[in-house]
């Protein structure tokens, strides 16, 4: 599977404007900016969208993981809080915590925990937030 997101920002730092849009059409030029990211206003941001990201790709793992051990959840509800802080001259992402409040009958809190570890160390999202990034960029006319 492969799939994309795309950004666009228009101006300078801090009053340019930009917009995130997903392959999916879920977000369509969703506006972000530095009001949206530091000041509440209006809009996302890419921590915000990373937490989603997290939480989503976290409950899936979750859900798969457990009915591999022929359990299945009744409702699950994740928070993934991330944590941006000042680093030198800029910004960096210091901690992403997950919170998972479960209903699942059928399993004790060992095994829960247990299939909860596992979700979150096997989670793509997870292991992207340890992996190294490449990239390409390229200067246009």
């Amino acid at each position: 599977m492969k799939t994309f997101g795309t950004a666009e920002w228009n101006g300078g730092f801090p009053d340019g404007e930009g917009a995130i849009s997903t392959k999916s059409g879920a977000l369509k030029a969703y506006p972000y900016g530095v009001g949206a990211r530091f000041e509440g206003q209006p809009g996302t941001n890419p921590e915000e969208l990373i937490g989603a990201a997290h939480a989503g790709c976290f409950t899936m793992a979750l859900a798969l993981f457990l009915g591999q051990a022929g359990i299945t959840p009744e409702h699950m509800d994740t928070r993934s809080d991330v944590e941006l802080e000042k680093e030198g001259e800029g910004f960096a992402v210091k901690k992403v915590h997950l919170t998972l409040k479960a209903k699942i009958p059928g399993t004790d809190e060992a095994k829960f925990q247990e299939i909860a570890k596992q979700a979150k160390e096997n989670c793509p999202i997870s292991k992207l937030l340890t992996a190294t990034i490449t990239m390409d960029a390229t200067l246009v006319a």
